[in-house]
């Protein structure tokens, strides 16, 4: 019966994926996606990456995850100098960054769900330990990890509203997937109860808080300084950092930018569209919207912004950007798109503004909205807020050192999550005896 619900499963995958190639290639024709890594997603292990016994998978989706899971990798690669700590990534700019932190001969693309691409890399890595970033239920690599002696673990695990119905829907095949599981590290008391719902065992289940609050600030990068640069030799200011943000909120931003610039006529914001294949789409707006504007990819070291309109259309550079904020927009917020992380202007002590929909981090806004460290807006009341922050420098930097002081006070996941971690290892790399399948060692 198990066998054939895994038979049912990929087959049912197989079809979706068949079902979905045209929109995959015409992705691939006009934007260049998905054909990255695309040998990879199809098993085939590439000569850079590291070949060997016993190593540590670490799978973190993209940007957010890798840098959520960062302290995390280095804590154990001090903690098991022996063992190599490998990563996985599905999107291109997860790839990019981690690649650029943790060396490509570690780095790859995370196989597509089918025993043949993923084999070839069971076989060529040989992983002791599989740790999955957030919620990657993947019932063929789990079932394959597993059957291969791997201990399996979930780390910074959030189950979200939206995919909380669906998880629900699918309980009675899910609980089989998620008995591949060794240990379950939920963010929240809350994302641990949704686990269980959904067929997740209590026993495996533990509350060891957000590790993307452990992730340290982003270091000033040539992007961030050339930007800062360019902004004090045109002696632009206030500056308004509007990061990750989704179709429907630049029109937004730009018309509260446009009031804004009726008090503070040498204001600049910086607009950072969530993702790359919105660059051109953006820029066109902004070029017809009557303002002073720049792409950062074209802006030269003798460049200055005196006021109007920046469009960061250059990938990994958001995370310093936001240091030179006065306040800070986090997006996807204004539409219902979940929200975005609101750490990183967070530590840098600037002032945060999100829109309603903030669920895909409820419990991160929920804590910033205690500590009386965001300010959750309305698309109607987006210029009142703005203008209301810039014009009190006192409040504004108070609320900023708030929102640094909220983050400092979270840290702690990382040693939790390791410590979790570091019992489903055995002792050394060359004494392996797996546990039976979903049954921890403690």
């Amino acid at each position: 019966m198990v066998g054939l619900m895994y038979l049912l499963y990929s087959a049912a995958l197989a079809a979706a994926l068949l079902l979905a190639a045209p929109w995959w290639l015409l992705g691939m024709l006009r934007h260049g996606k998905y054909r990255a890594g695309l040998a990879e997603r199809l098993g085939r292990v590439p000569e850079r990456v590291v070949r060997g016994r016993g190593a540590i998978w670490m799978h973190a989706v993209s940007v957010g995850e890798v840098l959520a899971v960062s302290q995390l990798i280095e804590a154990l690669r001090q903690r098991y100098p022996e063992r190599r700590v490998v990563i996985s990534t599905t999107t291109a700019t997860g790839q990019k960054l981690a690649r650029e932190r943790f060396g490509p001969e570690n780095v790859f693309y995370f196989p597509l769900d089918f025993a043949f691409a993923i084999r070839p890399w069971l076989r060529a890595l040989q992983p002791e330990l599989v740790v999955m970033a957030e919620t990657e239920f993947w019932p063929n690599f789990l079932r394959l990890a597993r059957e291969g002696g791997a201990r399996v673990a979930v780390v910074n695990a959030r189950i979200s509203d939206r995919s909380l119905a669906g998880y629900r829907r699918w309980r009675g095949l899910l609980g089989g997937v998620l008995d591949s599981i060794d240990a379950f590290l939920a963010q929240s008391d809350e994302d641990a109860r949704r686990l269980a719902e959904i067929g997740a065992p209590r026993e495996r289940i533990k509350v060891s808080g957000n590790l993307k609050f452990d992730a340290r600030p982003a270091a000033a990068s040539p992007a961030a300084a050339l930007l800062r640069r360019a902004i004090e030799k045109g002696e632009a200011q206030p500056v308004i950092v509007c990061g990750s943000t989704v179709e429907g909120e630049e029109e937004r931003l730009l018309a509260a930018f446009v009031a804004v610039r009726e008090q503070h006529p040498k204001a600049a914001i910086i607009l950072a569209p969530r993702h790359p294949e919105r660059f051109v789409p953006v820029a066109q707006m902004v070029a017809t919207s009557g303002l002073p504007w720049k792409r950062r990819s074209q802006l030269a070291a003798e460049d200055a912004v005196s006021c109007g309109v920046v469009l960061l259309d250059t990938l990994g550079e958001l995370a310093a950007v936001y240091a030179l904020a006065d306040v800070a927009f986090v997006g996807g917020s204004l539409v219902p798109r979940g929200g975005h992380n609101i750490l990183e202007p967070a530590q840098h002590a600037v002032a945060i503004l999100v829109g309603p929909h903030t669920e895909n981090f409820r419990d991160i806004v929920a804590l910033f909205r205690q500590g009386d460290a965001v300010r959750v807006v309305q698309p109607a009341e987006l210029v009142a807020a703005l203008l209301s922050l810039l014009g009190d420098d006192a409040e504004r930097h108070a609320m900023g050192r708030r929102a640094a002081e909220v983050v400092r006070a979270q840290t702690g996941a990382t040693e939790r999550t390791l410590e979790a971690l570091a019992a489903l290892l055995p002792l050394t790399a060359d004494t392996r005896e797996p546990a039976p399948a979903g049954r921890p060692t403690t």
